[in-house]
């Protein structure tokens, strides 16, 4: 395989390239082939942009329709019908099984488009510029995403100062004996603590580049009356976790939490296309027409694509093949982490949104390598990079998923030979 033109032209910013060292041409479902037709099983999907798998023919064939017609690809804010009939599709299929009521904003197309959008609302909202945000947070690449993500490193990218940010313990930080969501009630009732009252509380409900922590129901729960309490916004970035990643199509819906503002992007799609959402609270929506603004916010491929991701929900048939598939996954997880004691301190995350926290960055290492040469792309997460992410395909098939897991069991038995 000819690497050279990355090597020669492409920025050293490069990653995933110099961890899966092979040139990708075809896939399909959860499997990936390079361009000597080796195949791989993927447990990456674009880093969770690829919840429905590659070329899902139910979410592909209305777009080639769609490209083939002389339709709209470009739109800016204005009004087409394939705008129209994602909204409906999005409130028929999404929101009102749920008993969930937004107005959606289209801001810039990614993830930190939408954290950022979600962020300046806030703060026109309530007057106020704070943001409290947690630790091991990952919130996206742009300045004021930046700031409200946890990881030193992370922060530090951008060249410059990021300020009105306030720290708190994610749950479980630093162990499950300190009760984080009592310290922050604590704080903000305390005239004397120093902490002034932030504009919103943002937080992912798992996560995901922080080391796949996963939230309790209760303590989400127990956020969202602090917010309700305090005067403060509510703020779920649901880019990674959301989107079925979890089982539900939000990540929220098992803690039966209503967040004032969501955020959508990655396989909001359902095509890896990128389309991300703003989801505001009727009453919070006070923007002034083009005071929020994006070149890309009319994707209007994505549009069609995250239709037919939607319309998919409505399918009773499908969504009981996530549940179960979930279940499937967690098991053999299970099973993993009490087979590899010695290299495996837990299993983290929830549903197919999962991660076995090791015991070091060397044993998640080896395994990735180990891994990619018998035929499954993973990679890892956590501020130390100690972390297995486990993203298969929400619709990966049983005997793909056995088999990307026999490759990882052996690339965990080969710790014993390293």
């Amino acid at each position: 395989m000819n690497t050279d033109p990355f090597t020669a032209h492409e920025s050293n910013v490069r990653r995933y390239g110099r961890s899966f060292p092979a040139v990708f041409a075809r896939a399909l479902g959860a499997t990936i082939w390079d361009e000597t037709g080796n195949a791989y099983i993927d447990f990456l999907v674009g880093s969770g942009a690829l919840n429905y798998g590659h070329n899902n023919p139910d979410i592909m064939a209305p777009a080639i329709e769609y490209l083939v017609g002389e339709n709209i690809l470009l739109s800016l804010d204005m009004h087409t019908a394939a705008k129209r009939d994602f909204i409906e599709g999005f409130v028929d299929w999404i929101l009102k099984p749920r008993g969930l009521s937004y107005k959606i904003q289209f801001p810039g197309p990614t993830g930190t488009n939408a954290n950022e959008a979600a962020l300046a609302l806030a703060r026109k909202y309530t007057g106020r510029s704070s943001v409290m945000a947690f630790t091991n947070a990952f919130h996206g690449m742009s300045l004021g995403s930046l700031a409200v993500s946890g990881s030193a490193s992370t922060r530090e990218l951008g060249g410059v100062a990021r300020h009105d940010v306030i720290r708190v313990p994610y749950d479980g930080y630093p162990s499950q004996a300190f009760d984080s969501a009592s310290y922050i009630d604590s704080v903000l009732s305390d005239p004397g603590s120093g902490i002034e009252k932030p504009v919103a509380i943002i937080l992912e409900t798992i996560q995901a580049e922080g080391g796949m922590n996963a939230a309790s129901a209760a303590w989400l729960m127990e956020i969202q009356r602090i917010c309700r309490t305090h005067g403060i916004v509510f703020i779920v970035d649901d880019i990674q976790a959301g989107a079925g990643r979890t089982g539900d199509f939000f990540s929220f819906e098992s803690a039966k939490i209503e967040p004032d503002i969501v955020c959508l992007s990655k396989s909001l799609s359902g095509s890896g296309s990128p389309l991300s959402i703003v989801l505001i609270r009727p009453d919070l929506d006070v923007w002034k027409p083009g005071e929020h603004s994006g070149t890309f916010r009319g994707n209007n491929f994505a549009f069609v694509t995250a239709g037919a991701m939607c319309k998919m929900w409505s399918d009773r048939k499908f969504t009981a093949g996530v549940e179960r598939t979930a279940v499937r996954l967690q098991t053999h997880l299970d099973r993993l982490v009490a087979k590899f004691p010695r290299y495996i301190e837990q299993k983290r995350g929830r549903g197919l949104m999962a991660g076995l926290k090791c015991r070091s960055p060397a044993v998640v290492g080896r395994v990735h390598d180990v891994a990619f040469e018998n035929g499954l792309l993973i990679e890892s997460s956590g501020p130390n990079r100690d972390v297995i992410k486990v993203l298969p395909p929400i619709t990966i098939t049983d005997a793909e998923l056995d088999r990307g897991i026999t490759i990882l069991e052996h690339a965990l038995q080969e710790q014993d030979n390293a």
